[in-house]
Formats: C-alpha cells, sequence, structure tokens
C-alpha cells in the first residue's frame, strides 16, 4: 500500500496528516521531502495526525526520531496526534512517546503549540 501525505504550513509547523503505510518503500521519498520543506520554510515543530495511518514499521519511526533530532536543533517539537490502537502500540513500545508530544486531536496539538 502507498502513503498519501497531505502537508499544510502555519506559523513555523508544518501539519502532515498521513494516510496508509508508513514502511521501507514509502519513508524515503517521504523524509526527502520534509527536509526540504523543513529548510524552505523555516519550520520549528512537526504535527503528524496518524488517524488514518494503517501501519507504520522500523523506517518509519526512524525518519521520526531523525526528524526529532532537526527540530531540537532549532528549540522545537514533535506532536503525534490522533493515534489508533494500531499505531499507538508501536510508538509505546518504540519509545517515541519519550520524546514526542502526544495528544489526543489535532486541534489539542495546535493549542499545545500556540497556533489554533
Amino acid at each position: 500500500m502507498a502513503l498519501n501525505v497531505h502537508l499544510v504550513v502555519k506559523k513555523g509547523s508544518l501539519f502532515i496528516k498521513l494516510v496508509g503505510e508508513m514502511d521501507q518503500h514509502t519513508t524515503e521519498n517521504f523524509k526527502l521531502r520534509l527536509i526540504e520543506l523543513m529548510d524552505k520554510y523555516s519550520i520549528k515543530n512537526l504535527i503528524f495526525n496518524m488517524k488514518d495511518l494503517s501501519f507504520i514499521d522500523s523506517s518509519g519511526i526512524g525518519l521520526l526520531i531523525g526528524r526529532y533530532n532537526q527540530v531540537k536543533t532549532k528549540d522545537g517539537e514533535i506532536v503525534i496526534c490522533e493515534l489508533n490502537n494500531n499505531v499507538e502500540r508501536v510508538v509505546m513500545l518504540s519509545g517515541l512517546y519519550k520524546i514526542c508530544v502526544i495528544k489526543d486531536t489535532e486541534r489539542d496539538a495546535k493549542w499545545y503549540l500556540g497556533v489554533a
């Protein structure tokens, strides 16, 4: 399955809605696009809406950790919101919850970052 990505830039934050599967076949192009946009728009924070993400593997986790390291250089944060049960389990087992902020809704994520 493919990964469809919907991107919106607002107030130094990049909102990313993921639909499909984030695996070794889909992460490389996505990673390159994220890096390009983060540089172009001086992105400080990333908000990942994972409501419609059906699968994530270690390459997807690696992508998130890499972007965490990138936003930390700008005193930014990664916020993950609307986790479904399958993806939430992987996020918890991987320890991502220790370095990323987890919010129930995208609205909560926007309020947290002050971009509502």
